[in-house]
């Protein structure tokens, strides 16, 4: 059996789903493919236990623009909010509680000075992260300078900086390949409330606050923050399963089809030139273009043949920093959580569990020997406060981002897995009294359950290491960073890919502009 299209998708995760949408908003006809039985990816709602769901993988919306939610028409899709703007609490055993709302803090334990700082740190950070805003937003230029346009593009990127007049253009070439440890010592005194900070730059990274360049992971962030309007940290009603849900039926309603149980074997191709896929049941698709939405190392390492490609490409993807560092911890209960120092009408906050920059560096040293931290930081949502949708019958649903599981492939796998979540379990304790009592089912997904579950090459969340040699001009590699690389007509448009990971839809947007540019006046 043999079909075409104009574009096929290779997986119905976020970013693939935009991608299909903006294509078949433009009059393609547009297929996607995704292997799982349902669309998402790690934007993903599934049932845990009877009654119970969680978002498996991410569980919180703050980075995706509101210009493409409102372009897409995402709420005439069905995608509704059960909770915006949701406050962090960093919390402690001792129940010492720093809130952040905004630019302000609060805290029993921050001095006045602190919570003057946090306002100059706030803004000198949202400064910065101006200049990276527009950048998240666009193609990536060449590196060159052999046309008008191309020069045009490069004196946009200096200009945003330039911008910033000369003292604090001068400062933000200081910090960017800065590590974070060192930036936060520089504001801020107390320890919890650095290594709150320091969360926002390391959540789903296989990196810690010592290491260079975490300055940069952080204003990413900060620039996504920037994209979302009045949303700020949010909550999708019916889990970020939702969210997926509403971009399939806007990309749906734009004429794209979206087949689901179908598992790409390989990419066809031909005289250099990506021509279509074959799916696991020998079944064959052809297409004017393929867009591949998985990882770079799965796209080049395994769908498409390494006869098409040349040793040193080959030889650059696997070198690619793709190792996850981030686990997933979900529980059913049977009542509601009582965290110390939290007040019951705080429950639908985002908890932070990382007492200081230390204690995160701690966490994270036995990762880099392919061992787990007796006590991981977390970053821990309770979402069935604001959404009922998610529970039955009084229960609440507790996931938490574990930071930093190593990637285990050893024979002890789930013996390992067993403990850590016993040793997550006790942490949760210290914090939260009797929780243990009201667990009703547990799961824990380190980075190669992950992989499992999601296809993520190394469990990494973000398809490719947000560093800088992995970063705009070099995102993944730089024979890729403008979504084509070696073979023809075969594109890329998952978080590997510019800008990066985050549910955003910004990799997905651009890589649809980038293929219509590159194919305008031909199919």
């Amino acid at each position: 059996m043999t079909s075409r299209y104009q574009h096929i998708v290779i997986g119905g995760g976020h970013n693939g789903l935009v991608c299909a949408a903006y294509l078949a908003r433009a009059g393609k006809s547009v297929l996607v493919l995704e292997a799982a039985n349902d669309i998402g990816g790690a934007a993903r709602t599934r049932e845990l236990a009877p009654g119970a769901s969680v978002s498996s993988g991410a569980h919180l919306l703050y980075a995706m623009p509101a210009d493409l939610i409102r372009d897409l028409k995402l709420t005439s899709h069905g995608l509704t909010f059960s909770a915006k703007q949701i406050k962090t609490l960093s919390i402690s055993e001792s129940g010492n509680t720093i809130t952040f709302d905004g630019n302000t803090i609060a805290g029993v334990s921050l001095s006045e000075e602190d919570k003057v700082a946090f306002g100059r740190f706030s803004t000198d950070m949202q400064r910065f992260a101006t200049v990276l805003r527009p950048i998240l937003n666009k193609i990536p230029p060449r590196i060159s300078i052999e046309t008008w346009s191309e020069r045009i593009e490069l004196a946009g990127l200096g200009w945003s900086l330039r911008k910033l007049g000369r003292f604090y253009m001068r400062e933000f070439l200081r910090i960017i390949g800065m590590n974070f440890y060192d930036l936060l010592d520089e504001y801020f005194t107390n320890e919890q409330l650095k290594a709150a900070i320091a969360m926002d730059a390391l959540l789903g990274s296989e990196w810690a606050a010592r290491s260079m360049g975490s300055v940069l992971t952080y204003l990413c962030r900060q620039a996504g923050y920037s994209h979302n309007g009045a949303t700020g940290l949010s909550l999708p009603q019916g889990g970020m399963g939702a969210l997926s849900r509403s971009i399939a039926s806007a990309a749906k309603a734009a004429g794209a089809e979206i087949r689901t149980g179908a598992k790409v074997k390989r990419i066809l191709v031909e005289n250099l030139n990506a021509v279509g896929v074959e799916l696991d049941n020998g079944e064959q698709i052809l297409a004017d273009n393929v867009i591949s939405n998985a990882d770079p190392k799965q796209t080049f390492l395994k769908l498409v043949e390494v006869e098409h490609l040349d040793t040193g490409f080959v030889r650059r993807i696997r070198n690619i920093r793709s190792s996850g560092k981030a686990g997933k911890l979900h529980l059913v209960l049977k009542g509601a959580p009582k965290f110390n120092g939290v007040d019951a009408s705080q429950l639908g906050s985002r908890f932070l569990v990382a007492p200081s920059l230390d204690d995160i560096e701690l966490a994270f040293n036995p990762s880099k020997y392919k061992e787990y931290p007796k006590a991981p930081v977390l970053e821990i949502t309770v979402p069935s406060v604001s959404d009922q949708s998610l529970v039955k019958d009084g229960q609440h649903v507790l996931s938490a981002v574990v930071q930093y599981l190593p990637y285990d492939d050893s024979e002890q796998e789930d013996a390992n897995r067993a403990a850590c979540l016993d040793n997550i379990l006790n942490q949760l304790e210290r914090h939260a009294p009797g929780i243990k009592a009201l667990v009703v089912k547990a799961e824990l997904l380190t980075p190669r359950d992950i992989e499992r579950e999601f296809g993520m090459t190394g469990g990494h969340w973000h398809h490719v290491e947000m560093v800088f040699e992995s970063f705009l001009f070099n995102r993944p590699v730089a024979a890729l960073s403008r979504y084509a690389g070696p073979v023809g007509n075969l594109y890329l448009c998952g978080a590997g890919s510019h800008p990066g990971g985050n549910v955003m839809g910004l990799a997905g947007r651009n890589a649809a502009k980038q293929v219509l540019e590159s194919t305008k006046g031909g199919n």
